[in-house]
């Protein structure tokens, strides 16, 4: 309200940005390009200093916010492999990788550019805008930036407040599909070259068609779960998920793993399950195995 009011018409010209931006893939709501814009202007996130930049720092700081924000989606896909924001665990990501090529005038070095992937892809991991304020969490590293800083400053800064960097086996414990490592699981699989068990389409979040469309299957269908006295919490847990499409999901319905993943290896050998790290060993595919297979698998991945 506080920049509309200083620039009229102001809001069709951000929505329109952000219409260019959804053809790519990057449905971002446009108050995340506010924060970037606010960023640009005022080297740091919050809103509460707009009320004292003038129109023509805000129409200069838009530009700059454009620009870097394209930088960022093209970093992200082209770079990463994230090519929606539904793989991202906050879309505050891209405003600090924007702002990083700002100040960098997107020159870019070939070393600085493998710690910003790695940055990117353990902030993710991990959750690094999810553990607190938001805002404060990118204040913390627009600063950073702001004052020189390098990526380096952005690893020492995550691993402080998460850690380790490393993924370990009981991170993923009892972890759901509204997990962060979740999308970090898919982006791996892909990168291993996971694909649908019937039609051999790589996993993607693009396909089109019912049939095609990418869902995630429960390896232990829940229904035998369920039945077998399990709680829901361990179907549900993401060491129990792969990625599929819907006709595959829907033909494998609540079959055992020991029934369905046999046939299925004798159709496909074992690349396809390889790459999503299933275990296919027989004595891990009996219900009454499932914690222990939950186990094997949690460390594979």
């Amino acid at each position: 309200a506080q920049i509309t009011a200083r620039w009229k018409n102001s809001l069709s010209t951000f929505q329109a940005f952000q219409t260019d931006c959804n053809k790519t893939g990057f449905d971002i709501e446009h108050g995340i390009h506010l924060k970037n814009l606010v960023a640009m202007a005022t080297g740091q996130s919050r809103f509460k200093s707009v009320s004292s930049l003038s129109l023509e720092r805000l129409q200069k700081a838009w530009d700059e916010a454009k620009e870097g924000m394209n930088f960022a989606l093209n970093f992200l896909r082209s770079n990463v492999g994230v090519d929606s924001p539904a793989l991202l665990s906050s879309p505050s990501i891209a405003v600090a990788i924007s702002y990083f090529g700002h100040t960098r005038n997107y020159q870019i070095a070939p070393e600085e550019s493998k710690l910003l992937r790695y940055w990117i892809l353990s902030a993710n991991a991990k959750g690094r805008y999810s553990r607190g304020s938001s805002e404060t969490l990118l204040d913390q590293d627009i600063a950073s930036i702001r004052d020189g800083g390098t990526i380096q400053n952005l690893i020492d800064r995550l691993r402080y407040q998460v850690g380790l960097l490393e993924i370990m086996p009981e991170e993923l414990s009892g972890r759901n599909q509204r997990s962060a490592l979740f999308k970090t699981m898919f982006l791996a699989f892909r990168n291993a070259g996971a694909k649908d068990w019937h039609s051999n389409l790589a996993i993607s979040l693009d396909h089109s068609g019912a049939q095609h469309k990418l869902q995630f299957h429960h390896i232990f269908p829940k229904a035998l779960l369920t039945k077998a006295g399990y709680q829901q919490r361990d179907a549900d847990d993401i060491s129990n998920l792969a990625f599929i499409g819907g006709k595959t999901n829907r033909v494998i319905s609540d079959k055992s793993p020991r029934e369905y993943l046999a046939s299925l290896v004798e159709k496909i050998g074992i690349d396809g399950f390889e790459a999503q790290q299933i275990p296919l060993e027989e004595n891990l595919l009996e219900t009454s195995a499932d914690r222990e297979f939950l186990d094997v698998r949690r460390a594979r991945i």
